[in-house]
């Protein structure tokens, strides 16, 4: 059997040696073999650059979001391929799915963010521009790019498709590629992956790279514009933090390394209670899902000192009906680890873990199995400890990475955050409990130290996505031990991958290098009304100017009696006196705000196909009866969406008074459409 090929510089390499076999978790058949050789890892970075990054820049955000919804939908209907050498790794079927669906879900997720968030453009303008002259003729805009260089993603082995999917989603987006490196005991997983991605078809060449072999000497190759994304052991993470070229060239480098997480039980939540069997389900489920082989998974469990026993109990018993076996037995609820050499290293940590405590359930050395030989496969049965004394470091600084948690009690809210904060910084944390005071005490006590907390209770449990679930919407990483990086996160996630750079000139030169109007930049007057152009003639600048209006107070009258706005400002002139931001009855804002869609709307047909909303509104300057409106809407960006017929175009709308005052000042979200006959770009069915 030849070890596993690697994706190099646009093909397929088989290492020359014969590699170490990697062992099916439950079996110990051997099922692959894993390459101790290393590559030209300067050759693999460079085509990256070379290829993989300009292809991926030349397209717009919009184009890569829909790569990745293609790419999505090509897994999801191959997903099948990816399960079966999943179950050799020791995984159950759910556990099987929680990774291949998990995965494939990012990927979906990053395509539907980046077409409802990002420009159909290839820079990304971040904020508003900033005026730094009194004139209005010097301003600066900070901008986002993609980094020049290749992510390279460095994934752990207890999650072969997630891992290396919630890496690529954001580099893909961004326009930065990767090559990922598996770990070796379920590469064989990541490498079938890999093989499905290529022979997909949709990805540029040399956008994703894989390597599976000896990585020594990888990092020696980094320049200024690379990235590392690391998942893993703490240790691991130091070391390469501290790797000499990472530090000499200041490469961007994101650790989220395994954590000792924590729940905690509020002292509300007795026996009997929703939030007591919550806490016990979730338990259980963190120490079984994955075998316990996850970098979320509690490994400390704080309870009420009174409620300890009960929960040991609990606990106990809920462990005793969970089956451990062959993943593909019908009967299994929690498989093998993922070798032999795991569960050694978890039996190692269950050492010193059990000198500082006591055995409530399970045992290291022995286990019943179902439709497995425990001899031959790396089976362990789930465990239970209890700590002896809390305040004593075992329990906070060993982490046994497979099936095991330790109960440890705790008296006061106080106690309960001094304790979690031992483990010097965790992934994520958890609070059960159905007391919103303790909540909001123990959850601002902890979120120094945790990248992310649940708070779990009756009323959340039924759509909580569980204590050990990370998100793409939101941020995965954590402080201190957890490695002090971040990873998804939504759009943070993509712009790990990019750099920002604030850009100083004249609105012009700003509106020009960003693609998006300026305030002080050419407005362009002449010519029909905007709203009678398509989406491909509409450019940034486009203006229309229109007033004025006098106001009257027979409108404000009129609207107070149609909307049943009577606020006093509206329609007591005493009332209105007396407030101090008033010098008498002032026009509704939403009256200033229609009387101005009046002014700018072409009534008639045509592109313009709706109005979906309004940003950034603010009320600048009181408008009182006798004031004179005048209205100047101004194209902000024109945003093509691929594969529909027609686009978003922002809008500058300024209202001012007829002394020159801005009134109201907002942006307006139009959909306009395309020409008649012009085909969209992008294939159909793109639009989501």
């Amino acid at each position: 059997m030849a070890p596993l090929a690697s994706l190099l510089r646009g093909s397929w390499h088989v290492p020359r040696d014969e590699g170490v076999p990697l062992r099916d978790a439950a079996t110990g058949e051997e099922v692959a073999r894993f390459s101790a050789e290393g590559t030209d890892f300067a050759a693999a970075l460079e085509y990256g650059r070379r290829a993989g990054g300009p292809a991926l820049r030349a397209m717009t955000f919009h184009q890569r979001a829909a790569l990745l919804k293609s790419l999505a939908t090509y897994l999801r209907e191959h997903r099948e391929q990816l399960y079966e050498p999943s179950l050799r790794t020791g995984a159950t079927p759910a556990d099987a799915r929680f990774d291949v669906d998990g995965g494939i879900g990012v990927l979906f997720s990053y395509a539907s963010r980046g077409r409802r968030e990002l420009p159909d453009d290839t820079v990304l303008t971040e904020g508003p521009a900033e005026p730094l002259g009194k004139g209005g003729h010097f301003a600066a805009q900070h901008v986002m790019t993609p980094m020049r260089g290749v992510a390279v993603q460095i994934n752990a082995f207890n999650f072969p498709v997630w891992g290396p999917l919630e890496k690529l989603a954001p580099a893909l987006l961004a326009g930065m590629p990767s090559l990922i490196k598996p770990a070796a005991p379920s590469a064989y997983v990541t490498v079938r992956l890999v093989e499905l991605i290529a022979g997909s078809g949709l990805l540029p060449d040399g956008a994703v790279q894989l390597f599976c072999g000896d990585a020594r000497g990888l990092l020696d190759h980094l320049t200024e514009q690379d990235l590392v994304a690391f998942t893993g052991s703490a240790a691991t993470a130091r070391a390469l933090r501290a790797h000499p070229v990472v530090a000499a060239r200041a490469a961007r480098f994101t650790a989220e390394a395994d954590s000792l997480n924590c729940s905690i039980l509020g002292p509300d939540a007795g026996p009997g209670g929703a939030e007591f069997g919550l806490f016990v389900d979730q338990l259980v489920t963190e120490m079984t899902v994955k075998a316990g082989q996850k970098c979320t998974a509690i490994r400390r469990a704080l309870v009420p000192a009174p409620l300890l026993g009960a929960v040991a109990e609990a606990v106990a018993a809920r462990l005793a009906a969970v089956t451990v076996g062959h993943p593909a037995h019908p009967d299994t609820r929690m498989g093998p680890l993922v070798s032999l050499a795991q569960r050694d290293e978890v039996r190692r940590a269950l050492k010193e873990l059990t000198a500082a405590g006591t055995v409530v359930y399970g045992d290291p050395d022995r286990v019943e199995v179902a439709g497995a030989d425990p001899g031959t496969g790396a089976f362990l049965s789930p465990v239970l400890l209890r700590a002896a004394d809390p305040g004593r470091p075992e329990p906070h600084e060993v982490e046994a990475f497979g099936p095991v948690s330790t109960l440890m009690p705790y008296g006061t809210a106080d106690d309960a955050i001094e304790l979690a904060a031992r483990g010097r910084g965790s992934l994520t944390g958890s609070v059960v409990t159905g007391d919103p005071a303790f909540a909001r005490a123990v959850v601002l006590g902890l979120a120094p130290w945790h990248g992310r907390l649940l708070v779990l209770d009756a009323a959340s449990a039924a759509e909580s996505t569980g204590h050990g679930s990370p998100l793409p919407s939101l941020v995965h990483g954590g402080p201190g031990r957890a490695g002090g990086g971040e990873e998804l996160g939504g759009l943070r996630g993509v712009l790990r991958h990019m750099h920002r750079t604030a850009v100083q000139g004249s609105p012009a030169t700003l509106a020009a290098v960003t693609g998006r109007w300026v305030t002080g930049a050419p407005r362009a007057t002449g010519g029909p009304h905007p709203f009678r152009k398509h989406l491909e003639d509409l450019r940034p600048g486009d203006t229309v100017a229109a007033g004025p209006r006098r106001v009257t107070l027979e409108d404000i009258e009129r609207f107070a009696a149609l909307t049943g706005d009577t606020f006093y400002a509206h329609m007591d002139e005493e009332a209105a006196r007396a407030n101090p931001f008033f010098d008498g009855r002032v026009a509704h804002g939403y009256l200033v705000l229609s009387l101005a869609a009046g002014l700018f709307v072409d009534p008639e047909p045509g592109p313009v196909l709706a109005n979906y909303g309004l940003e950034n509104l603010r009320f600048r300057t009181p408008v009182y009866p006798g004031d004179e409106l005048t209205v100047t809407l101004t194209a902000e960006h024109v945003d093509p969406r691929a594969g529909a017929p027609y686009g978003e175009v922002r809008w500058d709308a300024e209202v001012t008074n007829q002394h020159g005052a801005v009134v109201a000042a907002y942006d307006v979200l139009t959909m306009v459409a395309r020409r008649p006959g012009v085909a969209p770009e992008g294939g159909a069915g793109e639009t989501g």
